[in-house]
């Protein structure tokens, strides 16, 4: 009988500003599902849900009916960047592309907005790898993370 493995574990490089001593950080094991449940289901979630953007506290809650299901938090910097912190959708909904569309719609409103972006979010750093027509989003003096390689 073979013992399962365990599943690898991603490595994310952080500027020193992002106050990782060694700029170096390993994502936590919801982050890591979260990044293969992009990879592996890329397309539309299976409901529909819309985007609000609170610019007072600074998330872009995705919303189904009246329930908050997932956020993006963010950090204005200056009249034309968002620093987007760290994707989160409630355990109930995951595993649907709740992610992937968050992500995606918060992308095109920056896009919309005239904007860059500094990702601090592994998972959205990821969206972007795979979805290269937003590479030109990222702001090229403040990229924020950049994602490594795989360890197991």
């Amino acid at each position: 009988m073979t013992e399962p493995t365990e599943r690898p574990r991603y490595a994310v490089e952080y500027p020193d500003a992002a106050e990782h001593p060694d700029g170096k950080g390993i994502l936590s094991q919801d982050q890591a599902v979260r990044i293969d449940e992009m990879i592996d289901h890329p397309h539309a979630p299976a409901f529909d849900f819309h985007v609000v953007n609170d610019e007072k506290t600074g998330i872009y809650e995705a919303i189904a009916g009246d329930t908050e299901i997932a956020g993006l938090p963010y950090n204005v910097a200056g009249d034309d960047r968002l620093v987007l912190m760290a994707t989160s959708v409630f355990p109930e909904y995951r595993r649907q592309g709740i992610a992937t569309e968050l992500i995606r719609r918060v992308l095109d409103d920056v896009r919309t907005r005239g904007m860059t972006v500094t990702v601090m979010c592994p998972i959205v750093r990821t969206f972007i790898e795979h979805n290269p027509e937003y590479a030109d989003l990222i702001d090229p003096e403040h990229p924020g993370a950049t994602t490594g390689s795989h360890q197991s």
